[in-house]
Protein backbone atom coordinates (compact mmCIF):
# COMPACT_ATOMS: atom_id res chain seq x y z
CA UNK A 1 0.00 0.00 0.00
CA UNK A 2 2.69 2.54 -1.13
CA UNK A 3 1.72 6.04 -1.22
CA UNK A 4 -1.27 5.75 0.44
CA UNK A 5 -2.29 7.44 3.73
CA UNK A 6 -3.48 4.34 5.99
CA UNK A 7 -3.74 3.84 10.27
CA UNK A 8 -4.29 1.30 11.83
CA UNK A 9 -6.35 0.92 14.79
CA UNK A 10 -5.33 -1.79 17.66
CA UNK A 11 -8.14 -2.77 19.83
CA UNK A 12 -6.40 -2.19 22.61
CA UNK A 13 -5.51 1.34 22.01
CA UNK A 14 -8.85 1.95 21.05
CA UNK A 15 -10.22 0.28 24.24
CA UNK A 16 -7.52 2.70 26.12
CA UNK A 17 -8.81 5.76 24.34
CA UNK A 18 -12.17 4.93 24.98
CA UNK A 19 -11.60 4.70 28.96
CA UNK A 20 -9.89 7.92 29.17
CA UNK A 21 -12.19 9.95 27.10
CA UNK A 22 -14.74 8.51 29.27
CA UNK A 23 -13.00 9.52 32.68
CA UNK A 24 -12.68 13.45 31.35
CA UNK A 25 -15.60 15.72 32.98
CA UNK A 26 -15.54 17.67 29.65
CA UNK A 27 -16.49 16.78 26.45
CA UNK A 28 -14.34 17.19 23.36
CA UNK A 29 -15.00 18.23 20.26
CA UNK A 30 -13.32 14.99 18.66
CA UNK A 31 -10.56 17.34 17.13
CA UNK A 32 -6.39 16.21 17.91
CA UNK A 33 -5.55 19.14 19.54
CA UNK A 34 -8.83 20.95 19.57
CA UNK A 35 -10.34 22.80 22.07
CA UNK A 36 -12.60 21.27 24.72
CA UNK A 37 -16.49 21.93 24.82
CA UNK A 38 -18.80 22.24 28.27
CA UNK A 39 -22.16 20.40 28.73
CA UNK A 40 -23.61 23.72 28.07
CA UNK A 41 -21.78 23.97 24.28
CA UNK A 42 -22.59 20.43 23.30
CA UNK A 43 -26.49 21.23 23.72
CA UNK A 44 -28.82 21.48 20.83
CA UNK A 45 -28.39 24.81 18.68
CA UNK A 46 -30.52 26.76 16.64
CA UNK A 47 -29.63 26.55 13.02
CA UNK A 48 -29.07 30.34 12.09
CA UNK A 49 -26.83 30.42 15.37
CA UNK A 50 -24.77 27.99 14.05
CA UNK A 51 -24.04 29.24 10.95
CA UNK A 52 -23.75 32.61 12.02
CA UNK A 53 -21.05 31.20 15.51
CA UNK A 54 -19.18 29.71 12.45
CA UNK A 55 -18.54 32.44 10.40
CA UNK A 56 -20.53 31.83 7.74
CA UNK A 57 -23.17 34.38 7.29
CA UNK A 58 -25.70 36.32 9.34
CA UNK A 59 -28.79 35.11 11.37
CA UNK A 60 -31.10 36.53 8.83
CA UNK A 61 -29.11 35.50 5.66
CA UNK A 62 -28.88 31.68 7.42
CA UNK A 63 -32.37 31.67 7.66
CA UNK A 64 -33.00 32.77 4.09
CA UNK A 65 -30.73 29.98 3.20
CA UNK A 66 -33.00 27.66 4.90
CA UNK A 67 -36.17 28.89 3.21
CA UNK A 68 -34.38 28.44 -0.16
CA UNK A 69 -33.63 24.43 0.29
CA UNK A 70 -29.79 25.54 0.72
CA UNK A 71 -28.62 23.98 3.56
CA UNK A 72 -28.51 20.03 5.03
CA UNK A 73 -28.41 18.74 7.90
CA UNK A 74 -26.80 15.25 7.71
CA UNK A 75 -27.46 15.04 4.16
CA UNK A 76 -31.56 16.07 5.07
CA UNK A 77 -32.65 19.60 3.53
CA UNK A 78 -32.57 21.53 6.78
CA UNK A 79 -36.25 23.32 8.12
CA UNK A 80 -36.37 26.69 9.45
CA UNK A 81 -35.64 27.34 13.02
CA UNK A 82 -34.02 23.60 13.45
CA UNK A 83 -31.40 23.02 15.87
CA UNK A 84 -28.18 20.86 15.17
CA UNK A 85 -27.35 18.32 17.07
CA UNK A 86 -23.37 17.73 18.19
CA UNK A 87 -21.74 15.80 15.73
CA UNK A 88 -24.53 16.74 13.17
CA UNK A 89 -23.17 17.51 9.52
CA UNK A 90 -24.02 20.69 8.49
CA UNK A 91 -23.66 21.94 4.54
CA UNK A 92 -24.23 25.19 2.77
CA UNK A 93 -24.73 24.64 -0.85
CA UNK A 94 -23.17 21.00 -0.42
CA UNK A 95 -20.19 22.41 1.46
CA UNK A 96 -19.26 21.33 5.20
CA UNK A 97 -19.66 24.32 7.84
CA UNK A 98 -16.51 24.09 10.09
CA UNK A 99 -17.11 25.77 13.50
CA UNK A 100 -13.75 26.23 13.59
CA UNK A 101 -12.88 28.05 10.42
CA UNK A 102 -15.97 28.39 8.26
CA UNK A 103 -16.87 26.53 5.09
CA UNK A 104 -14.27 24.08 4.46
CA UNK A 105 -12.75 23.34 0.57
CA UNK A 106 -10.45 20.76 0.88
CA UNK A 107 -12.40 17.83 -0.07
CA UNK A 108 -11.62 14.61 1.66
CA UNK A 109 -13.12 11.19 0.98
CA UNK A 110 -11.65 7.73 3.07
CA UNK A 111 -11.77 4.16 2.34
CA UNK A 112 -12.23 3.10 6.10
CA UNK A 113 -12.33 -1.11 6.73
CA UNK A 114 -14.51 -0.91 9.48
CA UNK A 115 -14.69 -4.11 11.99
CA UNK A 116 -17.22 -5.43 13.90
CA UNK A 117 -18.72 -3.74 16.75
CA UNK A 118 -18.07 0.02 15.44
CA UNK A 119 -21.27 1.82 14.79
CA UNK A 120 -21.44 3.97 11.73
CA UNK A 121 -23.14 6.96 13.74
CA UNK A 122 -21.61 10.71 14.44
CA UNK A 123 -23.41 10.55 17.81
CA UNK A 124 -20.28 10.74 20.58
CA UNK A 125 -22.99 9.70 23.35
CA UNK A 126 -22.21 6.28 21.59
CA UNK A 127 -18.40 5.23 22.66
CA UNK A 128 -17.94 2.86 19.75
CA UNK A 129 -18.63 5.19 16.80
CA UNK A 130 -16.91 5.76 13.78
CA UNK A 131 -15.78 9.29 13.65
CA UNK A 132 -13.88 8.76 17.19
CA UNK A 133 -12.80 5.50 16.27
CA UNK A 134 -11.20 6.66 12.79
CA UNK A 135 -9.77 9.66 14.71
CA UNK A 136 -9.26 11.67 11.64
CA UNK A 137 -8.04 15.39 11.94
CA UNK A 138 -10.65 16.93 9.55
CA UNK A 139 -14.59 16.76 10.26
CA UNK A 140 -15.67 13.77 8.59
CA UNK A 141 -18.63 11.71 8.51
CA UNK A 142 -19.49 8.71 6.95
CA UNK A 143 -21.58 8.35 3.94
CA UNK A 144 -24.42 5.88 5.00
CA UNK A 145 -24.19 2.93 7.29
CA UNK A 146 -23.07 -0.05 7.75
CA UNK A 147 -24.41 -2.80 10.77
CA UNK A 148 -22.53 -2.89 13.51
CA UNK A 149 -22.63 -6.90 12.99
CA UNK A 150 -20.98 -6.31 9.96
CA UNK A 151 -17.86 -5.28 8.46
CA UNK A 152 -15.78 -3.98 5.70
CA UNK A 153 -16.13 -0.64 3.13
CA UNK A 154 -17.26 2.43 4.61
CA UNK A 155 -16.48 5.83 2.83
CA UNK A 156 -16.28 8.80 4.93
CA UNK A 157 -16.01 12.47 3.55
CA UNK A 158 -16.69 16.20 4.25
CA UNK A 159 -18.53 16.66 1.04
CA UNK A 160 -21.69 17.11 1.94
CA UNK A 161 -23.10 17.51 -1.71
CA UNK A 162 -21.14 13.89 -2.75
CA UNK A 163 -22.12 12.21 0.40
CA UNK A 164 -26.39 13.68 -0.43
CA UNK A 165 -25.79 12.05 -4.06
CA UNK A 166 -24.38 8.84 -2.72
CA UNK A 167 -27.08 7.86 -0.38
CA UNK A 168 -30.16 8.66 -2.24
CA UNK A 169 -31.57 5.40 -3.01
CA UNK A 170 -32.72 6.02 -6.87
CA UNK A 171 -29.57 6.39 -8.02
CA UNK A 172 -29.47 2.89 -8.00
CA UNK A 173 -25.19 3.00 -6.66
CA UNK A 174 -24.12 -0.80 -6.74
CA UNK A 175 -22.63 -2.04 -3.36
CA UNK A 176 -20.73 -5.78 -3.26
CA UNK A 177 -20.93 -8.14 -0.73
CA UNK A 178 -19.59 -11.49 0.67
CA UNK A 179 -21.72 -13.01 2.96
CA UNK A 180 -21.55 -16.69 4.90
CA UNK A 181 -25.19 -18.29 6.21
CA UNK A 182 -25.10 -20.95 8.08
CA UNK A 183 -26.89 -23.64 5.40
CA UNK A 184 -25.80 -24.89 2.00
CA UNK A 185 -26.48 -22.15 -0.44
CA UNK A 186 -28.91 -23.52 -2.99
CA UNK A 187 -30.04 -22.86 -6.46
CA UNK A 188 -33.41 -22.08 -5.21
CA UNK A 189 -31.91 -19.66 -2.74
CA UNK A 190 -30.07 -17.99 -5.36
CA UNK A 191 -32.69 -17.31 -7.80
CA UNK A 192 -34.92 -16.39 -5.51
CA UNK A 193 -32.39 -13.67 -3.82
CA UNK A 194 -31.84 -12.32 -7.21
CA UNK A 195 -35.55 -11.72 -8.45
CA UNK A 196 -36.61 -10.27 -5.16
CA UNK A 197 -37.83 -10.96 -1.63
CA UNK A 198 -40.74 -9.57 -0.04
CA UNK A 199 -39.30 -7.63 3.24
CA UNK A 200 -40.35 -4.37 5.25
CA UNK A 201 -43.59 -4.21 3.39
CA UNK A 202 -42.19 -4.13 0.04
CA UNK A 203 -40.46 -6.19 -2.48
CA UNK A 204 -36.05 -6.35 -3.17
CA UNK A 205 -34.86 -4.90 -6.33
CA UNK A 206 -33.56 -7.48 -8.07
CA UNK A 207 -29.99 -8.08 -7.84
CA UNK A 208 -27.10 -10.26 -8.74
CA UNK A 209 -25.71 -12.63 -6.87
CA UNK A 210 -23.28 -15.93 -7.02
CA UNK A 211 -22.45 -18.72 -4.90
CA UNK A 212 -18.62 -18.80 -3.82
CA UNK A 213 -18.79 -21.89 -1.51
CA UNK A 214 -20.90 -24.05 0.30
CA UNK A 215 -21.64 -21.93 3.28
CA UNK A 216 -21.17 -18.12 1.20
CA UNK A 217 -21.95 -16.38 -1.85
CA UNK A 218 -21.50 -12.61 -3.08
CA UNK A 219 -24.23 -10.41 -3.26
CA UNK A 220 -24.26 -6.80 -5.56
CA UNK A 221 -27.13 -4.55 -4.37
CA UNK A 222 -28.39 -0.98 -5.86
CA UNK A 223 -30.61 -0.23 -3.10
CA UNK A 224 -29.86 0.12 0.67
CA UNK A 225 -32.99 -0.76 3.00
CA UNK A 226 -32.51 -0.86 6.80
CA UNK A 227 -30.07 -4.34 7.21
CA UNK A 228 -31.14 -5.92 4.00
CA UNK A 229 -29.32 -9.16 3.44
CA UNK A 230 -30.01 -10.44 6.71
CA UNK A 231 -33.85 -9.98 6.44
CA UNK A 232 -33.83 -11.20 2.85
CA UNK A 233 -31.46 -14.46 3.58
CA UNK A 234 -34.28 -14.41 7.44
CA UNK A 235 -37.44 -14.38 4.59
CA UNK A 236 -35.67 -17.60 2.90
CA UNK A 237 -35.27 -19.31 5.99
CA UNK A 238 -31.03 -18.64 6.29
CA UNK A 239 -29.38 -17.15 8.77
CA UNK A 240 -26.52 -14.68 8.30
CA UNK A 241 -23.28 -15.80 10.16
CA UNK A 242 -20.55 -12.85 8.99
CA UNK A 243 -21.31 -10.11 6.30
CA UNK A 244 -18.17 -7.82 4.55
CA UNK A 245 -18.72 -4.78 2.23
CA UNK A 246 -16.41 -5.35 -0.74
CA UNK A 247 -17.18 -2.36 -2.53
CA UNK A 248 -19.18 0.98 -3.10
CA UNK A 249 -19.55 1.80 -6.80
CA UNK A 250 -15.90 1.82 -8.27
CA UNK A 251 -14.07 1.54 -4.52
CA UNK A 252 -12.72 -1.85 -3.57
CA UNK A 253 -12.17 -2.68 -0.18
CA UNK A 254 -8.75 -4.26 -1.51
CA UNK A 255 -6.08 -5.53 1.01
CA UNK A 256 -7.16 -2.48 3.60
CA UNK A 257 -6.31 -4.05 6.40
CA UNK A 258 -9.23 -4.18 9.21
CA UNK A 259 -9.63 -0.46 11.31
CA UNK A 260 -7.40 0.80 8.60
CA UNK A 261 -8.50 3.87 6.23
CA UNK A 262 -6.78 5.47 3.31
CA UNK A 263 -7.66 8.91 0.95
CA UNK A 264 -9.21 8.31 -2.36
CA UNK A 265 -6.85 8.94 -5.58
CA UNK A 266 -7.55 11.86 -7.23
CA UNK A 267 -8.72 9.21 -10.35
CA UNK A 268 -11.10 7.26 -7.52
CA UNK A 269 -12.50 10.79 -6.75
CA UNK A 270 -13.72 11.94 -10.12
CA UNK A 271 -14.43 8.44 -11.37
CA UNK A 272 -16.88 8.45 -7.90
CA UNK A 273 -17.82 11.95 -9.34
CA UNK A 274 -18.72 10.87 -12.67
CA UNK A 275 -21.08 7.55 -11.49
CA UNK A 276 -22.96 10.11 -8.94
CA UNK A 277 -23.76 12.49 -11.45
CA UNK A 278 -21.53 15.84 -9.81
CA UNK A 279 -19.62 15.96 -13.34
CA UNK A 280 -20.66 16.89 -16.85
CA UNK A 281 -22.84 20.58 -17.90
CA UNK A 282 -25.99 19.66 -15.36
CA UNK A 283 -23.53 19.46 -12.11
CA UNK A 284 -21.37 22.64 -13.94
CA UNK A 285 -24.93 24.30 -13.94
CA UNK A 286 -25.78 23.85 -10.38
CA UNK A 287 -22.72 24.75 -9.26
CA UNK A 288 -22.64 28.00 -10.87
CA UNK A 289 -26.37 28.28 -9.69
CA UNK A 290 -24.53 28.12 -6.47
CA UNK A 291 -21.93 30.23 -7.15
CA UNK A 292 -23.94 33.29 -8.42
CA UNK A 293 -26.21 33.00 -5.21
CA UNK A 294 -23.25 33.02 -3.04
CA UNK A 295 -21.85 36.47 -4.49
CA UNK A 296 -25.44 38.27 -4.03
CA UNK A 297 -25.13 37.28 -0.53
CA UNK A 298 -21.55 38.50 -0.12
CA UNK A 299 -22.54 42.07 -1.53
CA UNK A 300 -25.34 42.02 0.68
CA UNK A 301 -22.42 41.63 3.85
CA UNK A 302 -20.69 44.08 2.16
CA UNK A 303 -23.48 46.35 2.58
CA UNK A 304 -24.15 47.10 -0.95
CA UNK A 305 -27.05 45.91 -2.87
CA UNK A 306 -27.89 42.65 -4.79
CA UNK A 307 -27.03 44.71 -8.17
CA UNK A 308 -24.64 47.32 -7.69
CA UNK A 309 -24.14 49.59 -10.02
CA UNK A 310 -20.47 49.72 -10.19
CA UNK A 311 -19.71 45.90 -12.73
CA UNK A 312 -16.51 45.89 -10.66
CA UNK A 313 -18.54 45.45 -7.15
CA UNK A 314 -20.72 42.65 -9.01
CA UNK A 315 -17.43 40.58 -8.29
CA UNK A 316 -17.11 40.11 -4.81
CA UNK A 317 -13.63 38.57 -3.15
CA UNK A 318 -12.75 35.40 -1.92
CA UNK A 319 -12.79 36.02 1.49
CA UNK A 320 -16.42 37.42 0.98
CA UNK A 321 -18.05 34.34 -0.81
CA UNK A 322 -19.80 31.92 1.52
CA UNK A 323 -19.73 29.41 -0.88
Amino acid sequence: MSGQREKKYREKNYQEKNQHRESRSQVTDGRHGGPEQTAESAAPVRLNKYLSDAGVCSRRQADRYAQEGRITIDGQVAELGQKVLPGQMVCVDGRPVDTEGGVSHRRIVLAVNKPRGIVCTTSRQEKDNIVDFVGHPERIYPMGRLDKDSEGLILMTNDGELMDEILRARNGHEKEYEVQVNRPVSERFLKEMAGGVPILDTVTRPCRIRKTGTFSFRIILTQGLNRQIRRMCEALGYRVRALKRIRVMNIHLGELPTGAYRELSEAEIFELMRLTGKTGPAARQRRAAGRQAGQRDAAERAGTSARPADPAARKPTRRQRPD
